[in-house]
């Protein structure tokens, strides 16, 4: 696979970002590719391993050693083809996965991983550059309609999937436009929305009609959902924030993320905001994000490019260690430091550390009182501290889809957790013909396990209408 003695003689490189000063001026995408030679090189570094663990970190099981020599050897066509039979949106994944099939690669125990990230974003640009991405319309038509409801990345994977064999596909999707969480949540700087649109125009010419600005269960009644499709689809997200109930909680300028993240990538996107919803902006004030992960992260990077005075996050958990142990994590993803491209532009992390509550000034919030905490969550004594807010972003994750309306119309079960209640194999829930895949199974996850389940549940749909499949799983 690639190179053989490539490991040893070529170093680790990956792409670079431009400076933060140029960055936070615009919310553009702002990582520096590859040249076609350096990404060659880079991918003659993948070894001939006897058990390529990579595999087993790409949820979506990509084939990551084949396009790396496909890549060496200067077949990017090729390279392209085997890429999109596991991952039908490589250019998602290769802009905004943590990428775990690297901290899984047999060159990550000396911390010199593949750039396997790096490499698959190239192949797909690439391969729409030079036109070889394109429309796979069904020879034959099964008769069976088929409605997908949410069309973030696991509903737009598995309404592909079931209009390349045939099935008449409706996707549903209560905002304006299509794409979830990947349209609304994540920043533009992070991933520019023009590549939904172009996965959008190609699902179109695929046969799948899509329904924006019909919410299933407000617009459109779940039972009438039901009756005039013969399967449906939940891909719909983890919609309900983890909130914090403390004093001071209903003071003006405290928002959960999502709130505050969709607003700004409508304004990016020349949307006009309704006229009774609040605009949440960070501009000349001083902002604190409660949450450590990628929510929190998006809200540091958008609130820097508003022109915050100072962003400072707080997470509950100890600091992680700078370095992980490799005997006990690999080939697992692990837990160490990470700083976000957000993070390094400018903002403030405090770890072990809790809110106790918020307090403000004719109603709104201008302090957030903290207390820090050992590693069981116990006050530290004398741990006690103040922060200056101006605007409170609520970044905790999310506990499970939302049940009112749709969920409790079509009466389905849900898990413990709150989620629909459906396994891996079938994905059907407790309803006859209504299956549930991605974050409404499964809970807030990734969009590399998104498409995972997105396919895999087409893959039950299918078989469940027909009797066999050949989609793969």
């Amino acid at each position: 696979m690639g190179k053989v003695t490539g490991f040893i003689e070529i170093e680790r490189h990956d792409r670079t970002y431009r400076s933060a000063s140029d960055r936070i001026r615009n919310y553009k995408e702002f990582v520096i590719p590859l040249e076609e030679r350096d990404l060659e090189r880079q991918a003659a570094r993948c070894m001939d391993c006897g058990i390529p663990f990579c595999h087993s970190g790409c949820p979506v099981n990509n084939q990551i050693p084949d396009w790396n020599d496909l890549v060496y050897q200067s077949d990017w066509e090729q390279a392209s083809h085997n890429l999109h039979s596991t991952n039908n949106f490589p250019e998602f994944t290769g802009r905004i996965c943590p990428a775990p099939c690297e901290a899984a690669c047999t060159l990550n125990i000396d911390d010199s991983p593949v750039t396997i990230k790096t490499i698959e974003c190239a192949i797909v640009d690439r391969a729409w550059a030079e036109g070889w991405i394109t429309p796979q319309v069904s020879a034959v038509k099964t008769g069976k309609k088929i409605a997908v409801v949410g069309s973030g990345p696991a509903g737009m994977a598995a309404a592909q999937q079931l209009a390349r064999v045939g099935h008449d596909v409706h996707l549903y999707e209560k905002n304006e436009t299509p794409g979830g969480l990947l349209r609304l949540g994540i920043p533009d700087f992070k991933m520019e929305k023009h590549l939904i649109d172009r996965r959008m125009g190609q699902m179109i010419a695929e046969g799948v009609t899509l329904h924006c600005g019909v919410h299933v269960g407000v617009d459109l009644s779940a039972a009438d959902l039901e009756a005039n499709h013969d399967a449906v689809l939940l891909t719909g997200g983890s919609e309900k924030p983890r909130d914090l109930p403390v004093d001071g909680r209903d003071l003006d300028g405290v928002h959960f993320a999502m709130d505050f993240l969709p607003q700004q990538n409508r304004r990016v996107a020349g949307s006009n905001l309704d006229g009774d919803v609040e605009p949440i902006v960070a501009t000349e004030k001083h902002v604190v994000v409660i949450g450590g992960g990628d929510t929190g992260s998006d809200c540091i990077g958008t609130s820097i490019r508003q022109g915050a005075l100072s962003v400072t996050q707080l997470e509950i958990m100890p600091e992680p260690p700078e370095k992980e142990n490799k005997g006990l994590t690999w080939p697992h993803w692990p837990l160490k430091m990470r700083t976000s491209s957000s993070q390094a532009e400018g903002a403030e992390r405090d770890f072990s550390v809790t809110t106790s509550s918020m307090a403000g000034e004719d109603g709104r919030i201008t302090h957030i009182n903290c207390q820090r905490v050992d590693e069981k969550f116990q006050p530290v004594d004398g741990g006690e501290f103040e922060l200056k807010a101006d605007l409170v972003l609520l970044a905790m994750g999310f506990v499970h889809p939302m049940a009112e309306g749709m969920l409790v119309e079509l009466g389905v079960e849900f898990d413990g957790r709150g989620n629909v209640k459906a396994d891996t194999v079938a994905y059907e829930t407790s309803r006859e013909k209504i299956f549930a895949a991605g974050d409404m199974r499964r809970g807030q996850s990734l969009v590399v396990w998104a498409i995972r389940e997105g396919r895999q549940a087409a893959h039950a749909v299918d078989k469940y209408l027909m009797g066999t499949t050949e989609l793969p799983r």
